[in-house]
């Protein structure tokens, strides 16, 4: 959960963790205003495929020139993982990286992966493994627009989505058949549990409530969204009635076993395919999204047309004790190598990263960083410009 905290006048929330203290206490009182000595962080880098490779060290490059601002020392470790180091070794998440990251490091930074869309023996997507891996029970999804001076009819989104991160079709337990008439046919597992649930439902008050506090400091013509924080739970249990059925009614519990809450934050829901149908007509309509794995992995893409780019867009995946900020765009082979991978939403991502570990200044700095890079025409490709991915990053940097 994170706090979009600013150093102008201005406020703009891209969630609200900070402030909750949810991510653990190691991570408590880290803000480099406390104390005259640099903070020092290690930082796993885990570029993987495609242009990952090219937007993660992109997002380094801010956080080494925000460094010096704020007080920070970054130290980054390399950490393999992906399709291509699969295909060389014959493992997409090497055991050392695993180590790395749970002894080493801070937090830690994923590119993007290349899953093929066909089996292929002995793969394994690695990000589905390290959250599993460490735990990173929610994906923390922002999606809010930018003031573009080029687009005045752009809707105004100021939306979180919570996509819980660890089972529903993503534990990866698909079985093939062929029955008595010789037809072929497969199964595929998926897993919704009470503790799973209410861990990200329960986030997802908090973070509505940590987003409400922000914004009370905020003049009321500026804010997006004027009422009582509002959690909107995304279910098919109209349908699925025994697993979306248990997602809907542990996080209707927590709600209804929680005064503060039920006083303080209105909750209502949206069957899927009503809240696709919706999200894109409306989008001011929601504030906090909470979903299970699958749903809330198609409705934060398909969201990110609602601003523009998936290359916008960031991510963390967040645990009591770990956090890993990732772009939700995908490894795009097509254009890897041709230096028109947009960076920002990697940039974001390291700054929803510091957020999360208890850093909320220097996250602001990135955003507003951000902010006026796009504010000054420097967009790439996806977004109808020309820029290289090198001079978005030379342009946030310069504007940090």
């Amino acid at each position: 959960m994170t706090v979009h905290y600013t150093t102008t006048t201005s406020l703009r929330n891209f969630g609200a963790r900070a402030t909750a203290g949810l991510v653990g206490k190691r991570y408590l009182a880290t803000s480099p205003s406390v104390s005259s000595q640099p903070k020092s962080l290690t930082i796993g880098l885990i570029p993987a495929d495609g242009i990952g490779c090219e937007v993660i060290p992109a997002a380094r490059q801010v956080l080494e020139h925000l460094s010096s601002s704020h007080q920070l020392k970054f130290r980054f470790v390399h950490c393999d993982a992906g399709f291509e180091y699969f295909q060389k070794n014959g493992t997409a998440l090497p055991q050392k990286t695993v180590d790395t990251l749970r002894n080493d490091c801070d937090g830690a930074l994923f590119g993007a992966v290349s899953s093929p869309s066909h089996k292929v023996a002995g793969y394994s997507s690695p990000i589905v493994a390290l959250r599993k891996h460490l735990d990173l029970y929610a994906n923390v999804r922002p999606v809010i627009s930018t003031k573009d001076p080029q687009n005045p009819s752009q809707k105004s989104v100021d939306m979180l989505i919570i996509r819980e991160n660890t089972e529903c079709l993503y534990i990866k337990k698909e079985q093939q058949f062929t029955d008595e008439n010789n037809q072929v046919y497969a199964i595929a597992e998926r897993r919704i549990s009470q503790k799973a649930s209410e861990r990200a439902g329960r986030m997802a008050f908090q973070m509505a409530l940590a987003r409400d506090s922000i914004r009370q400091q905020q003049p009321v013509e500026q804010r997006r969204w004027t009422g009582k924080p509002q959690v909107t739970i995304v279910h098919k249990s109209n349908v699925l009635s025994v697993t979306d059925g248990l997602w809907r009614e542990t996080i209707r519990g927590v709600y209804e076993n929680t005064p503060e809450y039920q006083t303080r934050i209105n909750l209502e829901e949206q069957l899927v395919d009503s809240m696709v149908y919706r999200m894109f007509r409306e989008p001011e309509a929601f504030d906090v999204v909470v979903a299970p794995n699958l749903y809330g992995d198609i409705l934060s893409d398909g969201a990110a047309a609602l601003v523009g780019s998936l290359g916008l867009v960031p991510s963390a995946n967040v645990g009591d004790t770990f956090v890993m900020g990732e772009p939700v765009h995908g490894s795009a082979p097509d254009i890897a190598g041709q230096h028109k991978a947009n960076p920002i939403a990697a940039i974001r991502s390291a700054a929803l990263l510091l957020e999360n570990i208890g850093l909320p200044g220097p996250a602001s700095n990135i955003y507003n960083a951000v902010d006026a890079t796009l504010q000054a025409g420097y967009k790439t490709p996806d977004l109808g410009g020309s820029a290289t991915t090198e001079e978005v990053t030379e342009a946030v940097c310069k504007y940090l």
